[in-house]
């Protein structure tokens, strides 16, 4: 027997406890989430030029909405001195995360041109917009089309008179299949599970897991519960909110023809490929 309960503190052996400190026990998810499903630079680049092309003018004031982590939103007030960022969530532990490990990187003056709200999309009162973003099929959280016409209709009144919408969505054969995509990433495989699809409702179910090089697993980092809407439907309905034009912009393909190629272009035909994801500039 120990002849104090000093020795208990002192002559623990340190790699039992390291051994229970697995990579997912230690993992953020939301960094994970980050390095897997979002590139800031790459979407901005996209919504900086289609903007201009769109209207004649750079965009100045950006509203991210669902913005999560708020990456699109730290990152626009970085890429010029007068551009204004606005980050709209519901959940209040993901904007007090982006607080610690977005805002706090940036400088003072960035700082002042960025505002984070804990609100609800629809009833939020924000400044007239030059943009409004909806990305990573956010918005499929609505799934009655009454709901999601009151959604865009909100996005149209809080743009500016010459102000886009920028949507994302996607499609194909394998969007209303149960699969599991596997990527492998420095670290990581990420993992994105479509466990369920009800084609009488069109409820999809989606789950994001992480699986790491120990044998340990991050299942469920994430969940969705949306509605897949097609893209028909989705400009449809932002024609009925009001939108006076809705555009898709399809990706191209890299020379191996395996992956896309990261550049959209606009579109009025596509392939029926089996998986595509599309982005879609609404205009007032």
């Amino acid at each position: 027997m120990p002849a104090s309960r000093n020795w208990l503190r002192t002559n623990r052996r340190p790699a039992t406890v390291l051994k229970l400190k697995t990579r997912a026990a230690k993992a953020d998810r939301h960094r994970l989430y980050e390095r897997s499903v979002q590139d800031a630079g790459a979407e901005l680049d996209f919504i900086d030029d289609t903007f201009r092309t769109l209207r004649g003018r750079p965009a100045v004031r950006l509203r991210e909405d669902f913005c999560g982590t708020a990456s699109v939103a730290t990152a626009w007030v970085q890429r010029r001195p007068r551009n204004i960022a606005l980050g709209v969530d519901l959940d209040p532990e993901v904007l007090a995360w982006s607080m610690v490990h977005r805002v706090s990187g940036l400088s003072p003056a960035e700082k002042r041109r960025l505002t984070l709200l804990e609100s609800d999309v629809l009833h939020v009162e924000t400044a007239p917009q030059d943009v409004v973003l909806a990305m990573n099929f956010s918005y499929w959280i609505f799934k009655q089309r009454a709901a999601l016409r009151t959604y865009f209709a909100a996005v149209h009144a809080a743009l500016k008179p010459d102000g886009v919408f920028f949507l994302d969505c996607y499609g194909g054969s394998d969007a209303f299949r149960v699969l599991k995509e596997r990527r492998e990433l420095t670290g990581f495989t990420y993992i994105w599970d479509q466990a369920s699809y009800n084609p009488i409702t069109g409820d999809l179910l989606c789950h994001i897991h992480f699986r790491f090089a120990d044998g340990s697993r991050l299942a469920r980092a994430f969940t969705y519960d949306w509605r897949l809407w097609t893209l028909p439907e989705i400009r449809e309905v932002l024609a009925e909110a009001g939108f006076t034009q809705s555009i898709a912009y399809w990706q191209g393909w890299d020379e191996a023809g395996q992956d896309g190629d990261g550049n959209f272009e606009p579109v009025s035909t596509a392939d029926a490929d089996a998986g595509w994801v599309s982005y879609i500039a609404a205009l007032k």
